[in-house]
């Protein structure tokens, strides 16, 4: 499955030239003037995991792939845009069809750059984005909480749930706080919540966007951003997006040298992931064989059915058992074979929760 992230931001923070650089791609124009993202770009990316890499290996496969995740690029926000400011409400109606937000923030100081408000500061850019997302909630929360309670007072059970648990985040948004921090009571509250699609209910992953030699430890106002997350509970990355521009550029080959040069271990890439997947609590699964290794995503506390199910829904429907091994016992036997002569494979039913790294095969009916 993956997950789709939206990334925004203040004009000129850096977001087209992270996207290009992510996806490897120009298909976002990047321009030093506000609004040059007109349209929305959506771009695929491979996720990045040695793991993969190492069971074909082991297994002989003729294939890999990888999981893939989608970014959004979104155009700049500004003061206002809840009421039509900028470029309008049209942008903040895709953000509602991501699973996370990637919130770029402009933590360098450079006068060739405009900067919308003229001044350098992430924390309050932070804010205005923030702003304009809760005031669009707002919004649409005060128009549909009171004829939910209406709803509920005729006896509508879905209404009744819907009151309870939307009525929350209106009291939050209220607050000046965001719809995330709402806490359902129950599976039914979440699913409505859920179905809200709130722009200030989703995740946040804030990406700091520094000079180059701020990209290994960050900066004073990136560790302000850090604090930020922290109390948000929130996830925050350091990348400079000029770096990963030059990067993606690179033949793979010469990628590890050029990080280990500028004092890095990882790609921008790969933090976003990393920190995109602890934010969403997803976890990776492989399915290996000789035609292909596969990796494929699930949210953690996914059972092995549904599991199953992201390869197809007839695997999960038809579920009977999957053969398990973990990874680590994959890769120390030397593959399945040998897993299963050491009694490392293990035949899991449908209440088996999926661990990370888990090497599956499925029988269905």
């Amino acid at each position: 499955m993956g997950f789709r992230c939206g990334i925004v931001g203040l004009p000129n923070v850096g977001k087209s030239t992270l996207f290009n650089a992510l996806t490897e791609t120009a298909a976002a124009q990047a321009a030093n003037y506000p609004f040059c993202t007109i349209e929305p770009n959506v771009g695929n990316v491979a996720v990045p995991d040695p793991r993969l890499d190492k069971l074909a290996e082991i297994a002989g496969s003729q294939k890999i792939i990888e999981t893939q995740l989608g970014f959004v690029d979104i155009a700049g926000l500004v003061r206002g845009a809840s009421k039509g400011e900028g470029l309008g409400n049209q942008f903040l109606g895709n953000i509602r069809e991501v699973d996370a937000i990637v919130h770029v923030l402009r933590c360098f100081e450079n006068d060739d750059i405009q900067h919308v408000d003229n001044k350098v500061d992430p924390i309050a850019d932070a804010e205005t984005v923030e702003t304009e997302l809760m005031l669009s909630d707002l919004e649409s929360l005060e128009k549909r909480v009171p004829a939910a309670q209406k709803k509920a007072t005729q006896g509508d059970k879905e209404a009744k749930v819907a009151a309870s648990v939307l009525g929350q985040a209106l009291e939050l948004l209220r607050e000046g706080k965001p719809a995330r921090l709402t806490v359902p009571r129950d599976a039914d509250e979440a699913r409505v919540l859920a179905q809200a699609q709130l722009l200030t209910g989703k995740p946040v992953l804030y990406v700091c966007n520094v000079n180059e030699e701020d990209a290994a430890n960050g900066n004073a106002l990136s560790a302000k951003v850090f604090e930020k997350a922290k109390a948000e509970g929130a996830e925050a990355v350091v990348v400079s997006a000029a770096i990963e521009a030059e990067i993606a550029t690179m033949p793979p080959e010469e990628r590890g040298e050029f990080l280990g040069e500028l004092g890095l271990e990882e790609t921008g890439l790969a933090r976003v992931i990393t920190a995109g997947y602890k934010l969403l609590h997803l976890l990776t699964f492989f399915t290996v064989g000789p035609k292909e290794a596969r990796a494929w995503t699930v949210h953690s506390g996914a059972t092995a059915p549904e599991a199953a199910g992201e390869i197809h829904s007839d695997f999960e429907k038809g579920f009977i058992r999957a053969e398990t091994i973990a990874f680590a016992d994959f890769v120390a036997l030397g593959g399945e074979s040998r897993a299963r002569e050491a009694g490392k494979l293990r035949a899991e039913g449908k209440a088996y929760v999926v661990q990370d790294g888990d090497v599956m095969h499925f029988l269905h009916s």
